[in-house]
């Protein structure tokens, strides 16, 4: 696909590559990696640098079928001779792979893995790009692309799992060719991209963006009837193929190129669409949740599942932790990532209409149907909504079927908001927000976000109000997160507030938060009261729900309270109270164990500021 570069790596370091046949080099010579086994082990842990790789999954890439009894021995050799082979890591002489709860771990250096410094160079040049420095930018990605020797691992295919890695990487290197060949087109350049966008073309008949890129390199050339030409041969694929129709963006690409000049211009692609800002309290400050996050990472970057469901109270920081594993999950998901907010301002949920609406206008999706002046249906207007309704749900569908991108639904209040909106097939994968579990919806993956640790909650802290400030009164600084109960938005809001009140020594708020009478009083900061967040949260709650909580919400001052001090609280048989109980989790308005234990054994807990919340609203 690109010319074969020149290999650089410091003297004595190994420099690995995937980007191509799996090859290690040592100083200039190429190592031997043992037997295919071992060498689809090393393969398989070079695909998630400095990761931990589940022994599942490393045994399901070397013995895709029927694993021996001996599976784990067997890894446990090929692991030990490639510690042999490749010896420590890095200047300090650490183990190369380690082995650890999570799997095993290699690791490596971005100068030492051609795949590293691929996403470094291809993460540059996207910022540059952005910073309006398009010569730059093209250059960076040239020098990314310049690294790809031909398909990647293309002598390890036969095994399904690295097949899988392979296939992402490729996916990686399509998307950056296609930011390259746009950035060339822009600088007015377009003849450099022609030739291998056709071939890449070739390889790749349904991918709409690099045939979008070729249409305009040939256009900008000047061989308009070669870009109209290939339009026209992608409009019969389609039909042929899938019995589809091109994009909207790319039918008015097309029609923008019937016209006279050279003024056409790339189709704004779903990605430039989708770079969602996060809401003022879920900012640059993110911080923890680190398992969370991988777990994000590794499930949707791996295509393992199609919805994944973010669940936890209001200000658990949901949207901040969805929002950062789309900008990380940039090169996995080449045509786009979309964030559309499924409640109002005022917290009450968005029609289908709309979000779907919303999403049409982002992704370029219409309905043949969906024009506000088509009412022609057996039920009047009413019917002509209905009717154009489904004919943006049926485009959507199909757009999801057809693409490989994210959509981040944020907010969701229930199951019914979402269901249709939901991805029946293609690559298209779902991350949803919100406050409750969303039980009714499977097959899903589930992350619940549970409050802070004391030390990732001191970190935002620190963040806003500066690492000195924090250090000079430690005590006071753990006092002020843990009365925020370890929610990120209250601790956010107490560091913008105390970032603005310098003279305020940290142990009189310390000492204000610790009043339940005043601490919600406390958390504000501008327009941000967290007071207002965790009201509409409780709007959320069924009437019998909320009364249920303002019982509970006494027990839990004490740490937490048990099945039998629920039932006598709420006056209510065994089985009542189980229901009751279990109701409030599934809203999230309840924690209880990780683990599993008996519903008598445990321990349920109410957030802090939920459970004063509720306090105030008995007293109305």
């Amino acid at each position: 696909m690109t010319r074969p570069p020149v290999r650089t790596a410091p003297t004595g370091a190994v420099y690995f590559s995937l980007l191509g046949p799996l090859t290690a080099r040592l100083d200039g010579h190429e190592l031997p990696l043992g037997p295919r086994k071992q060498r689809l082990v090393l393969a398989t842990l070079l695909s998630r640098p400095n990761t931990p790789v589940p022994v599942e999954v490393l045994t399901d890439a070397v013995w895709p079928d029927d694993p021996p009894r001996t599976a784990r021995k067997n890894l446990q050799v090929y692991v030990s001779a490639a510690r042999t082979l490749l010896g420590p890591a890095g200047h300090e002489g650490r183990d190369r792979v380690v082995h650890g709860c999570g799997g095993y771990l290699l690791r490596i250096a971005e100068g030492e893995l051609d795949t590293l410094r691929f996403g470094s160079l291809a993460r540059a040049g996207r910022a540059a790009a952005g910073r309006g420095d398009l010569a730059g930018a093209a250059r960076l990605l040239r020098e990314a692309l310049d690294l790809w020797e031909g398909p990647p691992l293309n002598d390890l295919r036969d095994s399904a799992g690295v097949a899988e890695e392979a296939g992402r990487l490729e996916a990686r290197c399509l998307t950056v060719y296609e930011d390259w060949a746009e950035t060339e087109i822009e600088l007015g350049r377009p003849a450099v991209a022609v030739d291998g966008l056709r071939d890449l073309v070739e390889r790749h008949p349904l991918r709409e963006r690099l045939r979008a890129a070729w249409m305009n390199s040939l256009h900008q050339s000047g061989r308009q009837a070669e870009a109209l030409a290939v339009y026209d041969d992608y409009r019969q694929l389609m039909a042929r193929e899938l019995g589809l129709e091109p994009s909207p963006a790319m039918a008015a690409l097309y029609r923008s190129m019937l016209g006279r000049g050279r003024e056409a211009r790339r189709p704004a692609p779903a990605r430039e669409a989708v770079s969602p800002a996060a809401p003022p309290s879920c900012t640059a400050a993110f911080t923890g949740r680190p398992g969370e996050l991988r777990d994000l990472l590794e499930v949707l970057g791996c295509g393992e599942e199609r919805v994944v469901v973010v669940s936890g109270p209001a200000g658990a920081g949901k949207s901040a932790l969805a929002l950062r594993a789309a900008h990380l999950l940039a090169d996995r998901f080449p045509d786009g990532r979309v964030r559309v907010r499924v409640r109002r301002e005022d917290g009450t949920a968005r029609s289908r209409a709309e979000i779907l609406a919303e999403l049409g206008r982002l992704c370029g999706v219409a309905g043949n149907a969906a024009s506000p002046g088509n009412t022609a249906s057996p039920g009047g207007a009413a019917g002509g909504d209905r009717t154009a309704t489904a004919a943006l749900a049926d485009a959507w569908q199909e757009w999801q079927a057809r693409h490989r991108a994210l959509v981040v639904l944020d907010d969701v209040p229930d199951e019914a908001s979402v269901r249709g909106l939901l991805s029946r097939s293609g690559k298209c994968s779902v991350l949803i927000t919100a406050r409750g579990q969303l039980a009714g919806l499977a097959p899903v993956h589930r992350v619940a976000l549970p409050a802070l640790a004391d030390a990732e909650a001191l970190e935002l802290l620190g963040k806003l109000i500066g690492a000195g400030r924090l250090r000079a009164d430690p005590g006071a600084a753990l006092r002020i997160v843990r009365a925020c109960g370890g929610l990120p938005l209250a601790v956010e809001v107490s560091g913008m507030r105390l970032a603005v009140l310098r003279h305020l020594p940290l142990a009189e708020y310390a000492d204000r938060l610790d009043d339940p009478s005043a601490a919600l009083d406390e958390l504000v900061a501008g327009d941000v009261s967290v007071r207002h967040r965790i009201a509409s949260g409780w709007q959320d709650l069924a009437d019998g729900d909320r009364w249920v909580l303002g019982r509970l919400a006494g027990l839990a001052e004490a740490g937490g309270f048990t099945l039998d001090r629920a039932t006598e609280a709420l006056g209510c048989g065994e089985r009542a109270a189980i229901r009751a109980v279990e109701s409030l989790i599934d809203a999230g308005a309840v924690t209880s164990p990780a683990g599993e234990v008996t519903a008598h054994a445990a321990l349920y807990e109410v957030p802090r500021l939920l459970g004063l919340y509720a306090h105030e609203r008995e007293g109305v």
